[in-house]
């Protein structure tokens, strides 16, 4: 009997177990998940430093409308002074470079002028102003990341300001995919009679990477129960396995055959979607085994809904599901019968709420109106249909929360 898409979550994720670690190079970090905290060694700048090119100076110094100082030093950035600035002496100073021994302030050049050996101020100003102070953006001991944090653009600057270069990150999970069904040719091939090329591989692949998996491509295993058998073998080696094809109840489907007789231990078949019905799921010792339908509208969405969770659990995420938002239809909204449905539309805001309109026909076989959507609208079974600006829940197909979606029954 189909389970809800809930019951099936719980499922799939129940399966999750941590992926491991690695420790790699700062510049291989980018976009991976941290395996642990990450505590700074150092402060963040070591040093008091200029934040202007200008001159540095003491504040107390400063006499009259107009204050005068002699000019002792001139200090770019990487270098230093020892000597304690004296009494209405000031320091011609770049920006980044220390501030003297002494001096508390810097007044930028465009506030000064040249009169021989001495700065000649606009006019005083206030003490501190222009310092950058000795770890201003990050203290040793401070947090700079969290376990399960991705590590992003400006977190690589972050790390590397700390004297981080290398880090250790969760390892990706390897992802088989395996498509199946004599009527599949590679994307390079001539399709023949009643033959098509193999998209479902590359939707995966690509899904897999957006989830940080590390996907593992084996071809497409013809409608025959050996070659089946062969490469659904090769394919529980990796932690996570995603068939497409070969679920529903056709004769030759052997898919689920096959599963069996490797000791794939089902968890359900069937899940009460439209698309995505024929979902099958089980585990072969801790290795998730996913039997994903071959239409590939149904393929995309149940990796999104049900393996893209998993996957970033695996990796110790925290924000393993997508956004969601209520948003009012921008058309008339088709009713459903025994099975609530998950729509492709667009979704955007417009005039401070959010409103979606579906990217047309829905059929499973329609993967451009997929390529378009930015969001599934979730509309639950025996829904009766609506006119216009009927409010409806809507995944987002970007970004990532901590919330799991309403999915509808």
């Amino acid at each position: 009997m189909p389970v809800t898409i809930d019951q099936a979550l719980d499922h799939v994720l129940k399966t999750a177990r941590p992926s491991g670690f690695e420790e790699v190079d700062l510049l291989a970090s980018f976009g991976r998940t941290l395996a642990n905290d990450v505590i700074s060694p150092d402060d963040v700048p070591p040093f008091a430093n200029s934040a202007m090119d200008g001159f540095a100076l003491r504040a107390a110094d400063q006499q009259g409308d107009r204050p005068r100082l002699r000019v002792v030093a001139e200090l770019p950035a990487g270098h230093s002074i020892e000597e304690m600035l004296v009494p209405g002496a000031a320091v011609k100073i770049m920006t980044g470079a220390p501030l003297p021994p002494g001096a508390d302030t810097v007044v930028q050049v465009e506030a000064t002028e040249m009169a021989g050996d001495d700065v000649v101020l606009s006019a005083p100003v206030v003490a501190g102003i222009n310092v950058r102070p000795a770890a201003e953006d990050v203290r040793r001991g401070d947090l700079l990341l969290s376990a399960g944090d991705v590590i992003s653009a400006a977190n690589l600057g972050v790390l590397a300001s700390a004297g981080l270069a290398r880090v250790e990150v969760a390892r990706r999970p390897r992802v088989a995919i395996l498509a199946t069904g004599s009527e599949l040719v590679p994307v390079d091939g001539f399709p023949g009679a009643g033959q098509i090329r193999n998209s479902n591989s590359f939707t995966a692949y690509g899904q897999a990477l957006d989830a940080g998996a590390e996907p593992v491509l084996l071809g497409i295993a013809r409608d025959d129960a050996e070659v089946t058998r062969t490469l659904l073998r090769r394919a529980l080696e990796e932690d996570v396995v995603v068939t497409s094809g070969g679920v529903s109840v056709g004769d030759y489907d052997f898919v689920k055959q096959v599963q069996e007789e490797l000791g794939v231990e089902r968890r359900f078949w069937g899940v009460r979607t439209k698309p995505g019905k024929p979902l099958a799921f089980g585990v072969h010792g801790e290795t998730p085994v996913f039997g994903v339908p071959g239409n590939p509208v149904a393929a995309m969405v149940t990796f999104e809904v049900f393996i893209r969770p998993l996957l970033l659990s695996m990796l110790g995420r925290s924000l393993v599901w997508r956004p969601w938002v209520w948003a009012a239809a921008a058309e008339p909204v088709r009713r459903t019968t025994d099975r609530p449905e998950l729509r492709r539309c667009l979704v955007h805001r417009r005039e401070e709420r959010w409103v979606f309109t579906t990217t047309g026909p829905q059929g499973s076989g329609i993967l451009s109106s997929m390529a378009v959507a930015t969001g599934l609208v979730l509309v639950p079974t025996g829904f009766e249909g609506a006119d216009t600006g009927e409010p409806l829940p809507v995944m987002l197909l970007s970004g990532s929360s901590d919330e799991r979606p309403p999915f509808p029954e």
